[in-house]
């Protein structure tokens, strides 16, 4: 399977478009239509941008090697939590408010932009 094709496999696995798969990587459906079809080459910084943007894996996509998507975090919650390098006790917190009713949420966010936020 060539790196195109392996492209096109891992857009058909996120069910995007041409269109809404190539808009995360900036560039337009008719690039991504050429490069799934062998007219033109993947460059390595539209690989690089393919593995940042879909969490593929270099190696499956580069070689054909391996799984097809990194490790994926399972909830929103861990990928907020990657993304803002939090650790478990934030994890804990986070999870503790969300779980809370909408008054107590109401309540904790007076209290905390009583503290925080000058007005």
């Amino acid at each position: 399977m060539t790196q195109g094709e392996r492209v096109k496999e891992i857009r058909k696995a996120l069910g995007l478009t041409l269109d809404k798969f190539g808009e995360k990587l900036g560039v337009k459906k008719q690039t991504v239509s050429r490069i799934e079809n062998g007219i033109n080459n993947v460059t390595e910084q539209m690989i690089l941008s393919i593995c940042r943007e879909y969490k593929v894996n270099y190696d499956y996509l580069t070689y054909g090697d391996g799984e097809m998507f990194e490790d994926l975090p399972e909830t929103i919650l861990d990928e907020l939590c990657i993304e803002y390098d939090l650790d478990d006790d934030d994890r804990d917190i986070l999870n503790f408010y969300l779980g809370l009713p909408a008054d107590a949420r109401d309540a904790i966010k007076k209290q905390i932009k009583k503290i925080f936020v000058k007005e």
